[in-house]
């Protein structure tokens, strides 16, 4: 199953929804991984046919099921870094009125809605849906790094080595979630890594 119920945590953390087709002359949907089913979800032929696809496949096979939609347009890359600069130009030559769908992980999906809000997209126009992993980008509040696909918590910062707490605290900023150390007032007493949503 690639949906997931988050429980109810603080005010800073975002809550996904669910795509639905909006009427508009212009789409674009970003997805990642299983994100790509959301999209299958709710696709049309008349839909699909104002439609770029933006997907970044992250070792899955979905390509080919979003390519048999006929898209307008359709780009597979293989990470979001490597896809960022096209978002980028999409956003940047922008008709009035495109309609913005995010789907995937919540990594892909805060990099994709931080992109649309500073190319000045409307939030109303900007749609989500999670789907797949739970893992999470995480910045260390001590070094600035930044890991990617944070699975348990503590979990050690890939920049500067640091055994992290993972905190529910999200900079939309950043599109990350915040990790603090976790032993600070006592060196080397971290408690065994688990899932975060165990």
């Amino acid at each position: 199953m690639s949906t997931f119920d988050f429980p109810p945590s603080i005010k800073s953390r975002p809550v996904w929804g669910r795509l639905e087709a909006r009427a508009g002359k212009h789409h674009l949907m970003i997805a990642d991984a299983e994100g790509a089913e959301a999209i299958i979800a709710i696709a049309t032929s008349d839909l699909m046919a104002h439609t770029h696809i933006i997907f970044i496949a992250k070792g899955t096979s979905h390509g080919d099921a979003l390519r048999a939609l006929n898209p307008a347009q359709f780009y597979e890359g293989p990470t979001y870094a490597a896809s960022v600069q096209r978002i980028r130009r999409v956003f940047q030559d922008a008709h009035m009125g495109l309609q913005v769908y995010l789907a995937g992980t919540e990594g892909v999906m805060g990099q994709a809605m931080r992109e649309a809000i500073e190319a000045g997209i409307p939030h109303t126009a900007i749609q989500t849906e999670h789907r797949g992993s739970v893992a999470r980008r995480m910045q260390c509040v001590h070094c600035k790094g930044i890991t990617e696909d944070v699975e348990t918590d503590p979990f050690v910062c890939a920049h500067c080595g640091l055994n992290l707490f993972v905190r529910d605290h999200y900079s939309r900023r950043l599109a990350a979630y915040q990790g603090v150390r976790v032993d600070a007032e006592d060196h080397g007493n971290v408690p065994e890594p688990r899932g975060i949503y165990e």
